[in-house]
């Protein structure tokens, strides 16, 4: 439970300096550096996608030595089969 209550704390406290840092932009005559930096910084947080999972978790994914196996040479787990040798890459 303490947990939980931090973790809205912290996320109120930034929430309020970023309202601070958009108001005193839009308001002040002093504004500079440290409340565009604020500003963005917090606008940029907000593009971060909330629906990721972890690569081990999400659907289709695939084995973690998927590029290593390829660079060996050996066959790759999950991976779409290799060209037929005759098969060219594009229009000939």
């Amino acid at each position: 439970m303490m947990g939980r209550m931090m973790r809205w704390g912290v996320a109120l406290g930034f929430t309020a300096l970023w309202w601070w840092a958009v108001l005193r932009i839009a308001f002040a005559e002093g504004a500079g550096v440290l409340e565009a930096t604020v500003a963005a910084g917090g606008w940029g947080l907000s593009l971060l996608p909330v629906n990721c999972v972890p690569r081990s978790r999400a659907a289709g994914a695939l084995g973690p030595g998927r590029w290593r196996a390829a660079w060996q040479g050996r066959r790759p787990t999950r991976a779409s089969p290799p060209l037929r040798s005759g098969a060219g890459s594009g229009p000939s």
